[in-house]
């Protein structure tokens, strides 16, 4: 059994309303030692702070608000819900970042409201989980001034250039890799390679991105497990002990006791 903590799963969706305890139990007995619940908008935080609230010690959350929803955003409104949020123990800020593929929100409104997210995880002194795709200049900018002021952060579920990984792990940064690096069509093995030790994470990112041998199934946190496998190969690593690594990098990051 690999220990390791799910860095990120919106174990708030309703896809798990039926059977969130099952879940969570499952995620135990295949060695999760914690899980950071994303709240990747203010009613899902709502939600991911009550499912940690009923798992205090093994379940984290955190509040933000995802690219997709930024048309809606208004800093006035939101940005102190947040703050709240991380009053009452939420550990990041975010979901939150740029998507240009699929562009549910007109990308102007999107920057303002991860800068408005930043600039909050500046003033508060609390790490953020980001979101991007296709979105690579403008992520870049945006994390090299953030990370040059002192905010510190995980690009999640990350598939993107060596390039912006490199400028992310230069400012203190951190990487997280999901199920998609067991697909078959994942051939970036380089990429896998190039995040230190110190600065790798693992993610679920459930019910999304089951991993392979379950892709096409509602993801849990239980099957994070194939996805140290896959990187422990990969980097010539034994898994376990990968899996204790991401995990002390989770709770550096994230502040988790």
């Amino acid at each position: 059994m690999t220990t390791y903590i799910d860095s990120h799963a919106h174990l708030a969706d309703p896809a798990f309303d039926a059977d969130r305890d099952a879940v969570i139990q499952r995620a135990r007995l295949t060695g999760a030692a914690a899980i950071v619940c994303i709240g990747e908008s203010l009613a899902s935080a709502q939600r991911a702070a009550t499912v940690a609230a009923r798992y205090p010690g093994f379940v984290w959350h955190t509040a933000g608000v995802h690219p997709h929803d930024a048309a809606d955003f208004v800093a006035e409104r939101d940005l102190p819900e947040i703050r709240e949020h991380v009053a009452n123990g939420a550990v990041a800020i975010g979901e939150c970042g740029l998507d240009y593929h699929y562009d549910h929100s007109p990308r102007d409104r999107q920057i303002a409201a991860f800068g408005g997210q930043l600039a909050l995880a500046r003033e508060l002194d609390r790490p953020v989980v980001v979101h991007t795709r296709e979105a690579e200049p403008d992520t870049l900018a945006m994390v090299r001034e953030a990370a040059a002021s002192g905010v510190r952060g995980v690009l999640h579920c990350y598939t993107g250039s060596i390039g912006l990984a490199e400028a992310a792990i230069e400012g203190g940064w951190y990487v997280s890799f999901s199920g998609i690096v067991t697909f078959k069509k994942w051939t970036d093995e380089a990429l896998l390679r190039l995040v230190p030790d110190d600065r790798l994470l693992v993610e679920s990112d459930s019910p999304y991105l089951a991993p392979v041998p379950h892709r096409g199934k509602r993801n849990e946190p239980a099957w994070v497990s194939f996805t140290v496998a896959r990187l422990a190969a990969v980097r010539g690593v034994d898994a376990a002990a990968l899996g204790v690594s991401t995990a002390a990098n989770t709770r550096r990051l994230f502040g988790l006791a």
